[in-house]
């Protein structure tokens, strides 16, 4: 099928100084950029994508972008998680949050989406999914699941050069660890960079998958020591972009059919997610060990435990219950393109892909991002993204049991009421 697809790429890397986020062990701010950050947007008929290089992105932020762009259909804001981008969530994921790189962020966010609406051309929309090119791993345990199919999406011109790509994949983007103090895009600008070289004149978008328990190969604790590691490094992130995109490169593509009604369109619906009831004398056991213990922490862990106390006397107390969230689903012919907010794990995408027919491409860190989703079947074995992170994202408690299965159910009727 044919629809009028534009595309557009802003710098949005900031200045030095500023905080930096992803981890709670890196204090120092910014001292420079290693690659540049971009927002990048890409419209399909009355349908707009945007990705940010940031780590997460705030609902509120990305509802005020939505706003903006109310003539423009079908809005999704994607953040691609980059651990080695600005603060830019009050509150969550380490601060502070600079007002004016904010107001920035925003209008950037807006431009980038007009100047791809003001550049939509006829194109034909071509969908392919290869295997994992076998980068993610999982980082809970080594018997773990999981699921990370290279999604490819490739928008040609009448004259066949294409216009733009989209590859997406499962995989935290945090190659680079705490001890990195220069912007980054991580693994997903390499793979732009290829992409866009192997197409002149074409524009990619990276889209981070469901990947709450998916990185590299190291464990979710290794990442709150502010210490170097030999395999996270620049070079390594080279290495592991050109792979996935060399990957993404050779998987063919067939173009889509309008399978339904008119061959575009979208759908959203905000998701009330409960959570856990916070217990306040396991708060208090909590602080009483993080207290004795930070005498004799490590740098590293010294931030991480002063970072937890503030946590407990400044987050902890608070009454929410709850955090409302935005599922989306765009459809582009056969291709349902299912956005999720916050952290999801892979087998939630591997849920939704099977319940949903056609070509389906999910991704997470989309339209806020308040923590990780973990699925039922992940409660029992505890651990980081399940025990701990709800602190360093600033909520009060975990989400309750249920909260991804709730998001998945309502990506899987939006997708079939399109």
């Amino acid at each position: 099928m044919t629809a009028r697809v534009g595309a557009a790429v802003r710098d949005c890397t900031p200045p030095p100084g500023l905080a930096m986020s992803g981890f709670a062990a890196r204090t120092g701010p910014a001292a420079g950029a290693h690659d540049p950050l971009t927002v990048r947007a890409l419209a399909v008929d009355d349908s707009v994508l945007i990705t940010v290089d940031a780590c997460g992105l705030h609902e509120d932020f990305c509802a005020r972008v939505r706003a903006e762009l109310a003539d423009c259909g079908s809005v999704v804001v994607a953040a691609t998680h980059t651990h080695g981008g600005p603060a830019t969530m009050p509150g969550r994921l380490g601060g502070p949050v600079d007002a004016d790189y904010q107001a920035r962020l925003y209008a950037t966010c807006v431009a980038a989406a007009r100047a791809a609406r003001s550049a939509r051309e006829p194109a034909s929309i071509e969908v392919g999914t290869g295997p994992d090119p076998g980068i993610a791993r999982n980082r809970r345990r080594a018997d773990g699941p999981v699921y990370a199919p290279l999604g490819v999406v490739r928008f040609r011109r009448a004259d066949g050069t294409c216009a733009a790509s989209i590859v997406g994949y499962a995989c935290h983007p945090v190659v680079l660890g705490a001890d990195n103090r220069h912007w980054t895009a991580d693994y997903p600008g390499v793979v732009r960079t290829v992409m866009e070289e192997a197409e002149p004149g074409s524009v990619c978008l990276f889209l981070t998958g469901c990947c709450g328990e998916l990185n590299t190969g190291h464990s979710a604790y290794a990442s709150m020591s502010a210490g170097a590691s030999a395999e996270r490094t620049f070079a390594a992130a080279g290495r592991i972009g050109r792979r996935i995109a060399e990957a993404a490169l050779a998987v063919p593509t067939a173009k889509t059919n309008a399978d339904a009604g008119t061959g575009t369109g979208g759908a959203s619906q905000e998701v009330r997610l409960p959570l856990r009831t916070a217990d306040p004398a396991e708060t208090a056991a909590l602080v009483a060990r993080w207290e004795r213990e930070l005498p004799q922490a490590d740098a590293g862990r010294r931030e991480l435990l002063r970072a937890w106390l503030a946590w407990a006397r400044d987050v902890a107390p608070r009454t929410r219950t709850s955090w409302t969230g935005r599922v989306t689903v765009l459809r582009w012919g056969s291709l349902r393109l299912v956005a999720l907010p916050g952290e999801p794990f892979s087998v939630t995408a591997r849920d939704i892909a099977a319940r949903v027919p056609g070509d389906v491409i999910v991704i997470g860190y989309s339209d806020g991002c308040p923590g990780y989703l973990p699925p039922v079947t992940e409660l029992d074995q505890g651990g980081y993204e399940v025990e701990d992170a709800h602190r360093y994202y600033g909520m009060p408690a975990p989400f309750a049991p249920g909260a991804a299965e709730s998001l998945a159910d309502a990506a899987v009727g939006l997708a079939s009421g399109l």
